[in-house]
C-alpha cells in the first residue's frame, strides 16, 4: 500500500506605481469618512481600562470559546489574527477609527511577542492593501534579503555538497536582513490614520507587564529543545534548571518593550541603524555555532518594495495575491486557473473526486513553481505566461478525472522560452502567521509574515527572534539542466510561499481577505479555502474548518483524524500515493456579507476574529 502515516514537519508551523493595481473597470469603493483620533495617552488609558492583562490570562480559554462561536460577526470593522491578544489590539485600533493598516501593525507587534515561534520584527512578509477610496490594490514586499557577502556556495560543504538542512538552518548563517517593519512603515506612511507611535503601545505594555504562555507556544518550546543551545533563547524560554516554560506561566520581555518604544520614536530606522541593528549584527556574526555575514550595511540598505499584484478571474470573481519573490500567489492562482473549467460545485467538499482534481491541478502548478519562480529582480520570471488563459487550458488538459498523473513535469509558458534553468524545491518550514483586516471605510489588509522555521535561527537580539529565511534559497546553485533560479545571491530575496489573498466580485467590490501559515503547504491551504468560499458557498469559518489536503507534486497529503482518512483507498485506486498526518494550517479570513462582516479563525491554532 502506498499510504504513509504520521509525516511530521520539523517546524511549526522604493517602488512606484508598479505596485498598484487599479480595479477599473470595477466599481468604486466607499468614500472616505473622517474619524476622531484619540491621543496616545487616551489610547494607553483605554488599553489599561480594557483589562488586557485579564485577557492574556484567559487567552487559551477565550480562543476555545471563540472557535465554538465563529463565524464572528461585526457591523463595521473586523480583524482575524492568530492570538486573542493580537486580535484585541487590532480591534481596539479599529474601534478608535484606525485604518486597516493601523490595526495590522498593532496586532503584528503583539504577535511578535506572544507568538515568537511564528513571526516577528526579526522576519519579513508580504502584504496586500486595498484602498477603497481609490479602488486600488497595492502589493508590498517586505521579504528578507541575503547579505551582500552571500553567494551560491553559502549552504555548501567544503566538498561541494549541500549541508544538511538542520545544520544550516540555525545560528547566524541563515539570517537575512529583516523587512517586516520597514514594509509596515511604508504602508503606514501611505495609508495610516492612527499616529505611528500609538501602534506600539499595546505590545510595549504587554511585554513589560508580562503575558501568559499559551499552550501552543509551550508545546513549540518543548518540541524544539535545541533552543537551549543558544544563550539568549535559553534564558528566555527555559527555567534556570533547563526545564521549558509551561502553559499558564507568565513571561515578561522588557527588552522587547524597549525595542517597541524605540521603533515608535524613530520608525524603522531604529531596527535598521543604531544600537538595535548593532545587536542584530553582533548576534549573527558572533554566533559560536554557525556565524553569518549579515552586516550593518545590509540592514541600513534594506528597502521595502511595491510589486505588481497578481490576479486571476475565477467564478465571476477576481482573486489577487502577491507576486515574486513569493511563489505563493502565482502558484495558488494557477491551481484555480487549471480548475476554472471544472464544475467543482457539483462535487462534495472532501470527496475523493474533489480532492483528486485539486491535487492534480496542484501537481502541475508546483512543477512550474519549482522551474520558474524566484526573485524577479535577479532572474526573469514569466508571470504573465504562467497565468495565461490558453496556457492554463493546455495544462489542464493533462488532468485525467480517472487517474493520477504521478509527478508532473513543468510546462513551457509564454515568455518561458530560452530560460535555461533547473528545477529546485527548497525546504520551507511552517513558522509563519497571517492576519486579515477590513475596516469601517472598506479598506482591507491581507498580511502574511514569517521567521521561517519555528523560532527562526534560534538567535535573539533586543528581545526578538531573528529569521533563518536564507534557507528558503536552493542550497544547490547549479544543476545538470542549468542554473537554479532560486540560488543564493547577495541582496537577493529568497523565494517564498506566502500567499496573502484578497477576493473581489465581478463589479470590483471587495469580498474577502484571507491567508495562512504552513510553509509550502500555504499555497494549497489558501487555494482550498478560496474554492470553499466561491465554489461551495461556505461561510468564513466553515471554509477554514474543512479538513486539509495538499499535493506539492508528490504524495497527496491528507489531514489525520479527519473524514479525509476515509477517502484514502479511493485515492489510492486512482493512483495517488497517500500520506496521512498533521496538516496544521493557520488560516484567518474576514468576509463582507449582508449587514456587515464575518470572520473566521483556524481551529487548529489559537486565533480569533474581533470586530465592532
Amino acid at each position: 500500500m502506498a499510504r504513509e502515516r504520521a509525516f511530521m514537519d520539523r517546524a511549526d508551523g522604493p517602488g512606484g506605481e508598479a505596485g498598484t493595481w487599479d480595479t477599473a473597470p470595477f466599481a468604486s469603493g466607499p468614500a472616505r469618512i473622517s474619524m476622531k483620533r484619540p491621543s496616545p495617552g487616551a489610547l494607553c488609558r483605554r488599553w489599561l481600562s480594557a483589562g488586557i492583562a485579564a485577557l492574556l490570562l484567559l487567552a487559551p480559554a477565550l480562543a476555545d470559546a471563540a472557535a465554538a462561536e465563529l463565524p464572528a460577526r461585526a457591523r463595521h470593522a473586523m480583524i482575524a489574527a492568530a492570538h486573542p491578544a493580537a486580535a484585541e489590539a487590532g480591534a481596539q485600533i479599529l474601534e478608535a477609527g484606525g485604518d486597516a493598516i493601523d490595526a495590522a501593525i498593532a496586532a503584528q507587534m503583539v504577535l511578535g511577542l506572544v507568538e515568537p515561534q511564528s513571526s516577528g520584527i526579526g522576519g519579513g512578509g508580504f502584504l496586500l492593501y486595498y484602498d477603497a477610496e481609490r479602488n486600488a490594490l497595492e502589493s508590498y514586499d517586505g521579504r528578507e534579503t541575503a547579505p551582500a557577502a552571500a553567494g551560491g556556495s553559502l549552504f555548501l560543504a567544503t566538498d561541494g555538497t549541500p549541508r544538511p538542512w538542520p545544520e544550516a538552518a540555525v545560528g547566524g548563517l541563515p539570517v537575512g536582513a529583516p523587512g517586516a517593519v520597514r514594509m509596515l512603515e511604508r504602508v503606514h506612511r501611505a495609508h495610516g490614520r492612527t499616529p505611528w507611535a500609538e501602534l506600539f503601545v499595546p505590545a510595549a505594555e504587554i511585554a513589560e507587564r508580562g503575558f501568559t504562555v499559551a499552550p501552543r507556544l509551550a508545546h513549540m518550546i518543548a518540541r524544539n529543545p535545541d533552543l537551549a543551545r543558544f544563550g539568549a533563547a535559553r534564558a528566555y524560554f527555559f527555567h534556570p534548571d533547563g526545564q521549558p516554560l509551561r502553559a499558564g506561566e507568565t513571561l515578561v520581555n522588557p527588552a522587547y518593550a524597549d525595542t517597541m518604544r524605540a521603533i515608535a520614536r524613530e520608525g524603522a530606522d531604529a531596527l535598521h541603524r543604531g544600537p538595535i541593528a548593532a545587536a542584530i549584527v553582533a548576534a549573527v556574526q558572533g554566533d559560536r555555532i554557525n556565524p553569518g555575514t549579515l552586516a550593518m550595511a545590509d540592514l541600513a540598505g534594506y528597502r521595502a518594495l511595491m510589486r505588481p499584484p497578481v490576479c486571476l478571474d475565477y467564478r465571476r470573481h477576481r482573486v489577487c495575491s502577491a507576486g515574486p519573490p513569493s511563489s505563493g500567489g502565482v502558484t495558488m492562482l494557477q491551481i484555480l486557473g487549471l480548475l476554472r473549467d471544472t464544475d467543482l460545485a457539483a462535487l462534495a467538499p472532501g470527496s475523493a473526486a474533489a480532492v483528486h482534481l485539486v491535487s492534480e491541478a496542484s501537481r502541475l502548478a508546483f512543477a512550474d513553481r519549482n522551474r520558474y519562480l524566484a526573485d524577479s529582480d535577479f532572474v526573469p520570471v514569466p508571470v504573465e505566461g504562467l497565468l495565461d488563459a490558453d496556457y492554463l487550458r493546455r495544462r489542464a488538459a493533462l488532468i485525467d478525472p480517472a487517474r493520477a498523473m504521478g509527478e508532473a513535469l513543468p510546462g513551457l509558458p509564454p515568455g518561458g522560452e530560452g530560460l535555461d534553468r533547473a528545477d529546485a524545491a527548497a525546504p520551507e518550514h511552517a513558522s509563519t502567521t497571517h492576519l486579515s483586516v477590513i475596516d469601517s471605510r472598506g479598506n482591507a489588509v491581507s498580511f502574511t509574515s514569517s521567521v521561517e522555521r519555528a523560532f527562526g535561527s534560534r538567535l535573539m537580539a533586543a528581545g526578538f527572534i531573528l529569521n533563518n529565511q536564507l534557507t528558503d534559497f536552493s542550497f544547490v546553485p547549479q544543476a545538470a539542466h542549468g542554473p537554479v533560479a532560486n540560488r543564493v545571491e547577495g541582496g537577493k530575496r529568497p523565494r517564498s510561499s506566502m500567499t496573502p489573498a484578497l477576493i473581489f466580485d465581478e463589479d470590483g467590490a471587495l469580498v474577502a481577505s484571507l491567508g495562512s501559515p504552513g510553509g509550502s503547504r500555504i499555497i494549497g491551504f489558501v487555494a482550498q479555502s478560496v474554492i470553499a468560499l466561491l465554489d461551495w458557498g461556505l461561510d468564513a469559518q466553515a471554509a477554514l474548518d474543512l479538513p486539509r489536503h495538499v499535493n506539492r507534486n508528490g504524495a497527496t497529503e491528507l489531514e489525520a483524524g479527519t473524514a479525509l482518512e476515509g477517502i484514502a483507498p479511493a485515492l489510492e485506486a486512482l493512483g495517488h500515493e497517500v500520506r496521512i498526518g498533521p496538516l496544521v494550517s493557520g488560516l484567518h479570513a474576514v468576509r463582507r456579507v449582508a449587514g456587515g462582516l464575518e470572520g473566521g479563525a483556524d481551529p487548529r491554532r489559537e486565533g480569533v476574529a474581533r470586530g465592532h
